[in-house]
């Protein structure tokens, strides 16, 4: 049983996260998780003075996704930080290549989930994953977000991202934040929880 992460990380905040994904994946028997990225729009010279060219080495070996890869899939999980709460550019140009796979109803009946990041604690990381989610529904897809058992969501004694809605993290208003011990255990829970529903659905 696969399931696919596919994600845009620029400084590495997404791509850490999408890892701890993975991992809450391969605890369930049978579930293999396959790390993609999708392709860059931006040139070089604009990433290097954003500061984010030495950040993506870290995840540079990640394989880019094709858009069959997402009709392949048992689930699929998608990863995207927030552009001014929504998905952002890159993530946007990738889904809108995937008419194909609507036209031949390749996603229906699919598990699809998401997790995101954003620079500040309210910077739209639930606008984002639930605007996602309208694309889902419009392929087919059974939708999956972060129950309230993982009550990681539910502390207050520290910042933290994540909601009902999916795993997040807080990246810092430049970067400066990674994502905590809490914020990866959401990862891994919605990865454990998205990969159990698709091994029972495949069943």
């Amino acid at each position: 049983m696969d399931v696919l992460i596919v994600y845009y990380s620029m400084y590495g905040h997404i791509n850490r996260l999408a890892q701890a994904v993975a991992e809450g994946v391969r605890e369930v028997d049978g579930a293999e998780a396959i790390l993609r990225r999708v392709p860059e729009t931006l040139t070089e010279e604009v990433l290097g003075k954003m500061g984010a060219l030495e950040a993506q080495k870290a995840f540079a070996d990640v394989p880019v996704c094709r858009i069959d890869e997402l009709g392949s899939a048992d689930a699929v999980i998608f990863g995207t930080p927030t552009r001014f709460g929504n998905m952002c550019g890159q993530m946007r140009q990738f889904l809108d290549k995937a008419g194909g796979l609507w036209s031949k109803g390749a996603l229906v009946g699919k598990v699809g989930s998401v997790f995101t990041s954003s620079g500040t604690q309210h910077g739209g990381q639930e606008s984002t994953i639930l605007g996602f989610h309208v694309n889902l529904l419009h392929m087919g897809m059974l939708v999956a977000g972060l129950p309230y058992s993982f009550e990681g969501q539910s502390r207050n004694d520290e910042i933290t991202g994540c909601s009902p809605y999916g795993a997040s993290t807080i990246a810092g208003s430049s970067g400066e934040r990674t994502p905590t011990e809490n914020e990866l255990a959401g990862g891994r829970f919605q990865g454990r929880y998205v990969a159990t529903i698709a091994a029972k659905l495949t069943r």
